[in-house]
Order: structure tokens, then C-alpha cells, then sequence
């Protein structure tokens, strides 16, 4: 730690005060501590000019004058990382909410910090290495049990050369206790705790010099969700980047919340950075009482929700998503899944505008700074599927929702979004008032990950998986055209050909594409019954059928979606499961020209 140094304010606008020292150097994005009377009001370098500074406040700034003094501690803005982290809710600068509540009441205090990690709870620590052994950074020493998790202690991020562990203590012992001791190629000897700090603003390191710790890896396979227009037309890689843009009310917070909770990742990390309060208590209070698929108890046990909402600092909400992508990469180095969903990056953006105006600084598009699309870039880039020091696989995932101002994708966020992830869910408005769920529209969504991951799918699933479905969504696009031609000419306009073609992609959306967010079966579709459902409604749709008049298909596929329907909604292996399914078979034969099979 650089020797703590005074400065003074000089002037102060909104959240922005500049700062002035006798000489003594400042380092961009430094902590720095506005001193009040009786508050001191955390604060971080943006811009160094000589001897003079800009800092953004992370507090309210009434009272703050010229004269007052400022302490520069020389630390970059920093999370804490250490076991105790999953179940907690922090706002942006990771200050847990839950204990200040508890101490102060509803209304959060001026200028406390109180620790992030638990000081006093004790962990059962066992080892994993010994005395003797040669490690280079993130190497794993030893573990906890968090909750649902295997804890991971690791040698620090930041060791630039192999260390000799000298000795490793298993025990109950808190997180600032010291577990090891290790010695570097210097001769020199440092304790091991199992609490972290590392700047937010920085990725951890993949590599230090000739010992590499890490390794990134391409993203090789997919990342269930069970949303079944995501997984089969849409999908998301294991360490992948995705968006979901919509305007308001076209249901992004379901969305994300069925998401989280259904998605075959061991962590899930909740990045809430300018959202309506409503909306944030409501997540706070509903994931304790969800139910965990995947372990049975508490959606919460393996959740951390970091949380700014528009009411509180907007340069906290800025940080907010730093902190929350730096504690999943704490928890990838472990070799677990993890996945980030930060709602909403447009909020993100506009705390960047509004602190980029204070600076003065010359203005991109709609008045957003010019590095928007750098900053966003960066941000997504620290996603990623890894190799840790000990060959174990560890992915983040990162989803960014973005609010763009009435659904126009056309700004700049959302362009820069689009530039940088590989997969687009974009919500349509029409589809969410026409309460199709989820509201993603298959016609101007996409996934650069379908051809990616062919190899998977074709290992996996079937040879012809990417071909099928991609043939699959040519029929939504052949349907639409047919939809468009319909509302000028109506139906007498049209053949009966095209019209079976926009029948069969109707039944397509409906009965595959939209699920029941409130019913217990369809809510949540395996990969293996998706496989099922897809290819038996590929084979109903393949089929030719003999129809006297548009009214005869009409009826029949007005039946047909209501049985499939119906199959959706029985549990698989239960008696209304085959029946619904022998029932669409037999419906179908019935009005089918090849009595034998699917037309291909």
C-alpha cells in the first residue's frame, strides 16, 4: 500500500470535486476520502491533471467546500473476495446492505463502509496442498464449504513468479486469519489469508510472464437455460456474451429471472445498475423463497445480488458492474459456471454520460462519451471460458439486458451492445402485448454461437441439428412474408400452399417458441425432451397434407397447437404425455398425403 497522502478540495460540482495536492502524485482511479466534520465521503480518481485531480464522489456531496480535506490512500477501487459472498446483497461500492439496515434502519447512511466480508464467522478449512509444494498465482491451497459450493483458497492474483509454500493450517479460522505461509524467489515470506482484494476496474490476470495459471479457452459448448426458443434457435454459450434489449414491459425481468434460476451454472451473480427500486426488492425478496432446481434448497444460497438502484449515487451505479463481473471471475478461477446478468446496461451507460458531462469531456452520440463502445467492449471481453492452475474449467457467462428509450435498437448502446456479444434476444413489444412469452422475437434475433457450436450439437443431439433448425427458422421468415402479403390482399389473396406454409410457422410459434412462465412443467424444458419436441414437431410440419379449403387447415392446426399444447403441459412419462402425443400422430395420418413417415 503507497503511504496515505492529503490533498484539498478546490471546487465541487454535483459529484465531481477537483482536488488539489502540494506536490505529491496522483494515480488515476486511486481511492481518495473527501473528510467531513463528522463523514467521510468515499471517492475515486477519474482524471489527473499535474498536481490537480478529478474525483467522482460516491455519496451525496451536500456540504462538501473549497478548503475541506482530502486523504488519498493510493488503493485502487477494490472488492472483497473471500468466502461469505453467496446469499449476500451489496450496492455498488460492495457494501453490504443487509448489515446496515440492521445498524442504521431503511435510510442508508453518509460515509459508513462496513466490511463486505463476514470478520467473525469461522470456516472450516482443509487442505488441498503441502509444505513444499511449487505454485504459481491462483494455484489452489485448500477449500471451505460455502453454502452449496467448494470454496477454492488460492496463491494471490497478482505473485509474479512460482512461490514455495512453506506451511498450510487446516482448521476453523476466519477469513483474515492466516491458513499458509509461502515464500517467494526473493527470499522473502508472506502469510495467506483466505480474503482477497483486487481492483474492479481490472480483469484478473490470465497470464504473468513464463507461469501461466490460466488459460482462456473457446467457448465449446452450449449453457442450458430450458427456454427452449434460447437453447434450440438462439443459444448461449458456456463463457459466452448475450443481450437482451426491449422496451419497457416487454418482460426482460422474467425473462432473466427464469434465466437465473433454471440455467446449469453453479453461481449466479445479479447486477441491478440503475434499475426501478420496485423491481430490485422484488428480486430481493422473491430468490430467497424460490426454490433451487439444481440443489433443492434456496435460489439464494448460490446467488449474490449487487444492487444500485436509479434512486441512489449515480457514480456508485457505475461501479456497480465492475464489482459484480470481478466476483465472477473470482468464482471461475475456482472452476465453477458462472453466470452475470447486469439489468440494465443503459443505466450503466447514462451514469457514464452524466459523469462525462460533468468533465466536460467532447461528446459522442446522443451525448454519451466518446468511449462508450471501448468501455462496453472491455466489459464484455472479461467473460470468458477458462483453465485454472489445477486443469479445472471454469466459465463466465455474461447477459446484459438494455432499456433502449422506446425500443428503438438504434442507439448507441445497443449498437455498441450488438458489436460486441455474439447473441441477441431482442423483445419485441407487439409479441409482449400479445402476451406471448418469452417475447423474443425470432425474426430480427440471432446467434453467432449455432454455427459455433455444431460440433457439440453434432455429438450431441443429431448430425443434422444446425441445418434443422436453421431450416426451422426459414419457415418463420416464410410465414411473416406470407403474414404481410395477407394483411393487404387478406386471405383469399394467397394460395393454399402459402397458406399451410404460414399455418405450419404459426404452429411453430406458438407451441415451441412461447412457454408458460406459470406453469410448473412448461416453465423449465430439459435439453433432452426440447430434442424430443423438436424433432416431432418437425416431423408434423415436414408432412404433406391433403386440405379441400383454407378453413379444413385452419381447423385442423387450430386442433393440432391445442394438443401440443396440452403435451407441453404434461409431465414427461405420465399417462396424458403419451396420450397427447399418440393423439397429434393420429390427428396428423389422417389428413397426411404419405401415410408412411415425414416428407423430406
Amino acid at each position: 500500500m503507497e503511504q496515505v497522502r492529503k490533498a484539498r478540495v478546490i471546487a465541487a460540482k454535483e459529484s465531481l470535486v477537483s482536488i488539489e495536492t502540494d506536490g505529491a502524485a496522483i494515480v488515476k482511479n486511486e481511492v481518495g476520502y473527501v473528510l467531513l466534520e463528522k463523514e467521510q465521503l468515499k471517492a475515486e480518481v477519474l482524471r489527473v491533471r499535474g498536481n490537480t485531480a478529478d474525483m467522482q464522489v460516491f455519496e451525496d456531496t451536500r456540504g462538501v467546500k473549497i478548503g475541506d480535506e482530502v486523504r488519498l490512500t493510493g488503493e485502487m477501487l477494490s472488492a472483497e473476495l473471500g468466502p461469505g459472498l453467496l446469499g449476500s446483497v451489496f450496492d455498488g461500492l460492495q457494501n453490504p446492505l443487509q448489515p446496515l439496515a440492521d445498524e442504521h434502519g431503511f435510510f442508508l447512511p453518509r460515509g459508513v463502509y462496513p466490511d463486505p466480508v463476514n470478520r467473525v464467522k469461522l470456516w472450516e478449512f482443509k487442505a488441498e496442498a503441502k509444505a513444499g509444494d511449487l505454485l504459481v498465482a491462483g494455484a489452489i491451497i485448500g477449500s471451505v464449504h460455502e453454502g452449496v459450493i467448494h470454496h477454492r483458497v488460492m496463491i494471490p492474483f497478482d505473485e509474479a513468479a512460482e512461490v514455495e509454500l512453506l506451511e498450510v493450517n487446516e482448521g476453523e479460522y476466519t477469513v483474515d486469519s492466516v491458513v499458509a505461509r509461502y515464500r517467494r524467489t526473493d527470499g522473502s515470506e508472506h502469510d495467506l489469508t483466505m480474503l482477497r482484494r483486487w481492483p474492479v476496474r481490472r480483469a484478473l490476470p490470465q497470464k504473468l510472464f513464463k507461469h501461466r495459471y490460466a488459460e482462456r479457452l473457446y467457448p465449446n459448448e452450449p449453457l442450458t437455460t430450458t427456454i427452449r426458443i434460447i437453447d434450440t434457435f438462439f443459444p448461449l454459450a458456456r463463457g459466452g456474451t448475450g443481450c437482451i434489449p426491449g422496451p419497457f414491459g416487454a418482460g426482460k425481468t422474467v425473462l432473466q429471472s427464469l434465466v437465473a434460476r433454471y440455467a446449469t451454472v453453479d453461481v449466479v451473480i445479479i447486477v441491478a445498475c440503475g434499475e426501478r427500486a420496485g423491481e430490485v426488492v422484488e428480486t430481493i425478496n422473491e430468490f430467497p423463497k424460490t426454490k433451487d432446481p439444481r440443489t433443492g434448497g434456496s435460489l439464494m444460497d448460490r446467488t449474490i445480488i449487487v444492487c444500485n438502484t436509479s434512486s441512489m449515487p449515480v457514480a456508485a451505479r457505475e461501479s456497480s458492474i465492475y464489482t459484480g463481473v470481478t466476483l465472477g471471475e473470482y468464482y471461475r478461477q475456482m472452476g465453477l459456471d458462472v453466470l452475470l446478468i447486469a439489468d440494465s446496461t443503459s443505466r450503466w451507460a447514462q451514469a457514464m454520460r452524466e459523469t462525462s458531462g460533468r468533465m466536460e469531456e467532447i461528446p459522442g452520440e446522443e451525448a454519451f462519451p466518446a468511449y462508450l463502445d471501448s468501455s462496453i467492449k472491455t466489459l464484455y471481453e472479461r467473460a470468458g471460458l477458462l483453465r485454472n492452475a489445477g486443469g479445472d474449467l471454469g466459465s463466465l457467462t455474461m447477459i446484459g439486458t438494455v432499456s433502449p428509450a422506446g425500443g428503438n435498437f438504434e442507439e448507441p448502446v445497443t449498437q455498441a451492445t450488438l458489436g460486441t456479444v455474439k447473441d441477441f434476444l431482442g423483445l419485441s413489444y407487439d409479441r409482449a402485448y400479445k402476451r406471448f412469452y418469452p417475447a423474443i422475437d425470432p425474426l430480427i434475433s440471432w446467434s453467432r454461437y449455432l454455427e459455433q457450436l455444431a460440433p457439440w450439437y453434432k455429438e450431441n443431439l443429431s448430425a443434422d441439428w444446425t441445418r434443422d433448425v436453421q431450416g426451422m427458422t426459414e419457415l418463420l421468415h416464410q410465414g411473416d412474408a406470407i403474414y404481410q402479403m395477407m394483411q393487404v390482399t387478406g386471405e383469399e389473396g394467397i394460395s393454399l400452399d402459402d397458406f399451410l406454409i404460414w399455418q405450419k410457422s404459426n404452429l411453430l410459434d406458438m407451441v415451441y417458441l412461447q412457454q408458460d412462465a406459470f406453469d410448473k412443467v412448461d416453465v423449465s424444458m430439459s435439453r433432452k425432451r426440447q430434442l424430443e419436441s423438436f424433432y416431432f414437431l418437425k416431423m408434423l410440419i415436414d408432412r404433406k397434407y391433403d386440405f379441400n379449403t383454407k378453413e379444413d387447415a385452419r381447423t385442423f392446426f387450430t386442433k393440432l397447437t391445442g394438443l401440443y399444447k396440452n403435451w407441453n403441459y404434461s409431465a414427461e412419462g405420465s399417462e396424458e404425455y403419451g396420450r397427447y402425443q399418440t393423439e397429434m400422430t393420429v390427428l396428423a395420418e389422417e389428413v397426411s398425403l404419405v401415410k408412411e413417415g415425414p416428407c423430406r
